[in-house]
This record gives structure tokens, sequence and C-alpha cells, in this order.
């Protein structure tokens, strides 16, 4: 409940972060967002990151490299390719996850839950895809896919129910980081309307803080795999918002697709698994 609220949550920014960006560049939207969810959980939980322990700390930094990363990959590829053609390659990631957690975790991946992937890889695909063809800004989303993959994979190995606060609050600040020094060589451009800062501080509180914070805790009782797949939910929630906010037409595709990826989260979630699929590899150091 607390990952698909989490994506839910994602979904109602796609229109906002649409609209936003007609007057704010990328990057920029990227870094003030993620600095404005890193200043309010260091206020609300100052001592958090200090509680951790070295090694957790280690693994929250790679974390939030990796998201970091993926976030800036992706905006590059957005620039290069149809939004609709990165929204797809990006949900690759619900396909990257069990291969990483197989090679990783050497997690045993049974045939119900591949046909969940291959179900909510094709839903994607309805949902999303108008045409497809492959050049530099595909190719960098798919990397940017791989790396939430990974993300997802880490936080699978590494988070704690009792370090889940802690490790939120360190790898918010490593994508803030990140993003800030990706936008210094063209200097930093800020809101200029009260109603999109209104916006960006809903985007960071609720879409970037509570949202990572409630991945984070969620993955100390889920495997990787489950989470990515109930992660897809993501454009299904984007489409849905988009029609009752957006002014968007209900279309024959967002159904279907809508409709697969949808039963792809409740075959993972309600067909029985074998207990080794339930188990949630850690890795401690």
């Amino acid at each position: 409940m607390a990952l698909l609220a989490m994506t839910a949550c994602w979904g109602s920014t796609f229109f906002l972060i649409k609209d936003l960006l007609d007057r704010m560049p990328t990057l920029d939207f990227l870094a003030v967002r993620f600095t404005i969810a890193a200043v309010a959980m260091l206020v609300v939980a100052p001592r958090a990151i200090a509680r951790l322990s070295p090694a957790v700390r280690r693994h929250a930094m790679v974390l939030g490299a990796l998201y970091g990363l993926a976030q800036i990959l992706q905006t590059a590829g957005l620039a290069h390719t149809a939004a609709s053609v990165s929204g797809f390659i990006t949900g690759m990631y619900v396909v990257c996850t069990p291969l990483f957690a197989a090679l990783i975790l050497r997690t045993r991946i049974g045939p119900v839950t591949w046909a969940a992937v291959a179900l909510a890889t094709l839903g994607l695909g309805v949902l999303t895809l108008s045409g497809l063809s492959v050049g530099y800004g595909e190719a960098i989303t798919l990397v940017a896919a791989t790396l939430y993959a990974l993300h997802i994979v880490g936080l699978g190995a590494w988070s704690t129910t009792q370090d889940a606060l802690g490790m939120t609050i360190l790898q918010i600040v490593v994508i803030a980081l990140i993003c800030l020094v990706a936008t210094a060589p063209n200097g930093l451009v800020l809101p200029s309307t009260g109603r999109d800062w209104l916006s960006l501080v809903y985007m960071a509180l609720f879409a970037g803080a509570l949202a990572l914070l409630g991945q984070t805790w969620a993955q100390a009782h889920l495997s990787p795999t489950r989470c990515a797949i109930i992660m897809s939910m993501e454009p299904v929630f984007a489409a849905s918002f988009a029609v009752a906010l957006g002014g968007e037409s209900v279309t024959p595709r967002l159904i279907l697709g809508g409709l697969m990826v949808l039963s792809a989260m409740l075959i993972i979630e309600l067909v029985p698994r074998r207990h080794i699929e339930g188990e949630v590899t850690h890795i401690a150091v």
C-alpha cells in the first residue's frame, strides 16, 4: 500500500511537471525540487543521518548517486525523444529489476513472476508507445532505466526499517548535490510565480521526500521484483490524473494498457508465491 500510494503520488505530478517545464529548465527544476526536499527532511530529522552506521551511509550515498544520475540521464534523453517513448523506455526497469535481482542477489524468479513482468511491459507499450526508433535519446534513457533498476535492487538489498529515515534523507541530499552540480555551468533558474512555487514544493515534499521514504521503508519488506511491478502503475496513475485534472480524453489504448499493467500488479500480489520469492535478500557489506 505504501508503494502504491507513492506511485500514485508520482503519477499525480506528470501534468504539473509538463506545465512547469514550459517556464523552467528541467535540470534547474530537479535541483530546486530535491534541494527543498533535502532541507525539509533535515529540518524534520536533523540527527537521522548521524544515527546511521558508516556502512549504511555508504550504501545510501551509492543509492542516491544512482537515482540522481538516472534523473539527469532521463531528463537529457527526454530532450532528444518523444515523451511517450521516454516513458516506455524508463519503464523497462520492470524488466531489468528481476534480471539484476537474479544476478546480484541470487534471487530465483518463478514463471508467474516473469509472466507478470512480460504483461506489465506489454501494458506499458500499449499505454505509451505510438512509434519507437532507437537513437541517442533512447540509448541514454535506457541507461537511466538500468540505473533505476539498480536503485530498486540496492534498496532491497540494503534498506532496513530502522534505517529508512536516515537513508532517505542522505539519498535526497546526494541527489540534490548531483543536480546542483549539473546546473552550475548555466546558473540556477528559480520559479517566477507563486503558483509555480506551490507546484514545486508539492513535488518536493510529497512526490520527493515522502515518496522516497515510503519506497525505502517498503523495500525493507518486499522483494525488488514485486516492487518494480507495483511501481509500473505510475503511468496508469499519470494517465488517470491527466484525464481527471488535465483535461485529456479517455482512449481505448489507455484503458487496455492500464488494465494490462493493473493485471500484472494483481498477479504478482495475489497469486501464491513460493517462500523463496517472498524473501527479501539483504546484503550486509
